[in-house]
């Protein structure tokens, strides 16, 4: 029971640090292009060895 005591602080810690990360990577535009890196990986042109 005493191991409740610990656990209990410790998810909450973790899941607002989960929740702090995640609402600061949505500021900083982390998901503003999301189908850009899908569609340049389709359409990168290799440049020629010289």
């Amino acid at each position: 029971m005493d191991e409740f005591f610990y656990l209990v602080p410790l998810s909450l810690v973790l899941g607002i640090a989960g929740l702090g990360l995640f609402l600061w990577s949505l500021r900083n535009g982390q998901y503003q292009d999301l189908d850009g890196a899908a569609e340049r990986i389709l359409y990168d042109e290799d440049k020629p060895a010289s």
